[in-house]
């Protein structure tokens, strides 16, 4: 019996995030932390909860395994109601074998079955890779208004960035000319957000058609998109005028956070009218020692501070002990930073441990002209004594 759904939701979460260096070598991108509290992932789930969609299809591939537990039964976004929910969707197998996703639309193409169940009239697909706010309902409506055939959001970037984004060309009314991917000369500065709404009947026709030529990448900026276009189907631009950062490098994802400790944050993580949540452990209030220094910092629950830590956030359990000192950098969950260590400029990952006076980036040192991040992976020990440079990375190799 079919659950009738005006509206479903498909989160593409499976992407490697190569670009995130040893950050992802043990999980996907969209499980990422973000703001010492959160997984990038959190964001377009909250937006689905805030937005009245209720049934959410997580796409999973690359390294799934904590992605997967981290979403569980969807409760934390209020996705496990009995009328709706948040489905963890691994690649379809087939016989003994498995069929990895080749690429965007194959994740969405593989998945039909699932959508099908619901007898959508619209599917709004997402991205599981950004941070931002946004109601999707809004973006709905106008995609109705405008008896689009697919809407896809769009947001204003300096036009010297533009080649690193797929471009939508409009004329007057927003609908979309032409789609330019990644451009070495941008027409303008209009890129994809990677948030799309399609009408389902007329969507499905394409997937299917793509899905038969061996010469398709397989993915909605590459064929889907460039063939409703040629095919004159009509296509609008939504126009996103919030924040909105794809955080894919390490120098973005720190910028990110840095962001959170500017005297007016771009985004408000503690808005009780459009709360971000999250599956967060149970953990006792932090504690910063009489003698220990904490400034311009986000110091999550769990945390024990006895060193000093200056414009850093700390993920819940990290313990900074007596002498140590933690500028400018992001530490994650349960990471111990002894005595007399020097943390600086860096990205340090889960569990792990910099030992007794080590040395981690030299973002500090006035001859260090180009300061640069280093980031050292999830259960990671650096020795006591090892100085690890600005810029290296270090995996954990066992």
């Amino acid at each position: 019996m079919r659950r009738k759904k005006k509206t479903v939701a498909m989160l593409l979460a499976g992407g490697q995030g190569s670009r995130l260096g040893v950050l992802t070598a043990e999980k996907a991108k969209p499980a990422v932390t973000y703001g010492g509290k959160y997984r990038i992932i959190d964001f377009p789930l909250s937006n689905c909860t805030f937005s009245g969609i209720d049934t959410v299809g997580v796409l999973t591939q690359y390294r799934p395994l904590e992605l997967n537990t981290y979403i569980g039964t969807g409760s934390p976004w209020d996705l496990d109601t009995m009328s709706g929910g948040a489905y963890v969707l691994p690649p379809f197998s087939v016989g003994e074998s498995g069929e990895w996703y080749t690429g965007t639309a194959n994740a969405i193409f593989q998945n039909m079955g699932f959508i099908e169940q619901f007898d959508p009239d619209y599917l709004l697909v997402l991205s599981g890779d950004h941070i931002y706010k946004m109601n999707y309902k809004w973006m709905l409506a106008a995609h109705i208004e405008k008896e689009a055939d697919a809407t896809i959001a769009v947001i204003p970037v300096p036009l010297n960035e533009a080649s690193r984004y797929g471009i939508m060309n409009t004329d007057e009314t927003m609908r979309i000319t032409d789609f330019d991917e990644k451009p070495e000369n941008p027409k303008n500065n209009l890129a994809s957000m990677g948030v799309y709404v399609f009408n389902w009947p007329t969507l499905k026709g394409y997937l299917i058609e793509d899905d038969t030529d061996p010469e398709s990448d397989n993915d909605f900026g590459k064929n889907i998109i460039p063939k409703m276009l040629a095919e004159d189907e009509k296509l609008y631009a939504y126009e996103f005028g919030g924040y909105w950062k794809d955080v894919g490098t390490i120098q973005s994802l720190w910028e990110a956070n840095m962001e959170l400790l500017s005297a007016t944050p771009p985004i408000n993580l503690y808005d009780e009218a459009w709360r971000i949540f999250s599956r967060n452990p149970n953990a006792p209030p932090h504690i910063v020692d009489e003698n220990a220094k904490v400034i311009n910092s986000l110091v999550c629950e769990g945390c024990r501070i006895y060193g000093t830590v200056e414009n850093s956030i700390l993920s819940t359990g990290v313990v900074v002990e007596k002498g140590a000192s933690v500028y400018d950098s992001i530490v994650m969950a349960d990471t111990k930073i002894c005595e007399g260590a020097q943390v600086d400029m860096a990205i340090i990952d889960e569990e792990a441990v910099v030992g007794k006076g080590a040395v981690i980036g030299t973002a500090h040192d006035p001859k260090q002209a180009e300061k640069v991040i280093t980031v050292i992976g999830r259960g990671v020990c650096i020795t006591p004594g090892e100085t690890v440079a600005a810029g290296e990375e270090v995996r954990n190799d066992s």
